[in-house]
């Protein structure tokens, strides 16, 4: 049966992107359970001051200094955002969000999922110096949740895969967006200017047709990546920048791509017809010409999506396990239990939990009975609830916020254990909510 042109362009592509997300969610399980279990052994002095050990780059005046966590969290987590940021401008410009009618339902949902978390968190530390952490609750883990919906195979339409997939990804908008206005430090304008140069340059190669994968790195790391760091606006916001500025068109459009490989099938054919005398030579011009078509899928697929692809396993199990693994570890003591009563894990806990749970089904809600939108096909407001359950889970942003919003120790380990139950009670509870309840209706 023949693809329509929707499954090709828009469903394939985001069904392979959420096939991956099981595998990641273990991955990060795991490093999370490794790192809570070492921080609650013998050998917790050395896992804490093993990230503090600094390392320079640079020469003279121009040093970088910074400790291994942070350049876990600020070099390495960049990678992190630059795949958001290539991801979402993949939606704007193809997908979920590539149309105001489609994308202005998970929008809001993704708008109520941010704000209700955010007043709740505020009401618990209004007028404490804890209240920097407000951004904390606001995101959502896609790897997560998305791999509870994997889990649940048939039991939800794949319409509220891709639903949950485009909340996830305006919900990382507005986190970078959060990041970029809220967590800064003081900045330094000349910096700026540099970055917004080598910003320039990068969208110029683009609008000229420039499409080498080293130019735009060299450009985004040396450059951008650098300027931004220094002007003291935080690094990943320059990632998602670069992003932005790969060029999503191909050297050679799709018409012409088949046309040639036509004509190297056509050559290969003609190779094999010859006479057997000559076969060593044919299978040397054979083997030429099949290399010619990795060539040529490479001319026919837009820079963006290589580099969404090349990223994607690096990213996946290697940079969010080591930022879990650098991050998660939490020394329990005595008095760590009485940390789910503090303003801090409760403004994060109740703030995920009931904040994106409301948030996310109001505004779903509001945006169909006002009818500027309507549901999924396929997708029932019962689906629509357990994706409010499954948004609490808040693991990977909510972490990396919260290494942004807090420096007092206390406050960062309250924030952590406000994370991980918030987002355990949520994957159960979403779970068993999606698998068990009569969802036809």
């Amino acid at each position: 049966m023949k693809k329509s042109g929707l499954d090709v362009y828009l469903l394939l592509p985001i069904k392979n992107f959420i096939e991956k997300q099981t595998s990641v969610g273990i991955s990060l399980i795991i490093s999370t359970v490794l790192a809570i279990g070492i921080a609650n052994s013998p050998l917790s002095s050395y896992y804490h001051e093993f990230w503090k050990q600094e390392i320079y780059i640079g020469l003279n005046e121009f040093m970088i200094r910074k400790n291994l966590l942070h350049w876990i969290n600020d070099g390495l987590m960049s990678m992190f955002f630059f795949l958001i940021g290539l991801e979402l401008k993949k939606e704007i410009m193809h997908g979920e969000l590539s149309s105001l009618r489609r994308a202005v339902l998970p929008i809001a949902a993704a708008i109520g999922g941010m704000l209700f978390p955010a007043l709740i968190y505020f009401f618990f530390n209004s007028g404490t110096d804890s209240i920097s952490g407000w951004g904390i609750p606001m995101a959502t883990d896609i790897a997560f949740a998305l791999g509870i919906l994997y889990l649940l195979n048939d039991k939800v339409p794949v319409s509220l895969k891709i639903f949950l997939t485009a909340i996830a990804i305006a919900d990382d908008m507005g986190a970078v967006l959060v990041i970029a206005f809220f967590y800064t430090e003081q900045i330094s304008l000349q910096s700026l200017g540099i970055g917004l140069f080598f910003l320039l340059v990068l969208l110029g190669a683009n609008y000229i047709g420039i499409r080498n994968n080293l130019f735009y790195a060299v450009m985004g790391i040396g450059g951008l990546w650098l300027a931004i760091m220094l002007s003291g606006i935080h690094a990943t916001i320059a990632a998602v920048l670069a992003a932005f500025a790969i060029p999503t068109s191909k050297r050679i459009n799709t018409p012409v791509f088949l046309r040639k490989v036509k004509l190297l099938s056509y050559h290969i054919k003609t190779q094999l017809k010859k006479p057997s005398k000559k076969a060593r030579q044919s299978q040397e011009e054979i083997t030429e010409t099949i290399g010619k078509f990795s060539l040529l899928t490479q001319d026919a697929t837009p820079p963006l999506q290589r580099l969404e692809n090349a990223l994607h396993p690096f990213v996946s199990f290697v940079v969010l396990p080591l930022f879990a693994f650098a991050n998660a570890g939490v020394s329990f003591t005595a008095e760590s239990f009485s940390y789910f009563l503090r303003p801090v894990s409760l403004g994060i806990l109740l703030g995920l939990i009931l904040g994106k749970f409301f948030g996310i089904v109001l505004f779903t809600r509001l945006m169909v009975a006002l009818k500027i939108s309507r549901l999924p096909k396929k997708v029932h407001w019962k689906h629509i609830y357990g994706v409010g359950l499954l948004g609490a889970i808040g693991f990977t942003m909510s972490l990396f916020i919260t290494e942004l919003a807090f420096d007092s120790e206390t406050y960062l380990d309250q924030a952590k254990i406000g994370i991980f139950s918030a987002s355990l009670l949520a994957g159960i509870i979403g779970f068993f909510y999606l698998k068990y309840a009569k969802l036809t209706s």
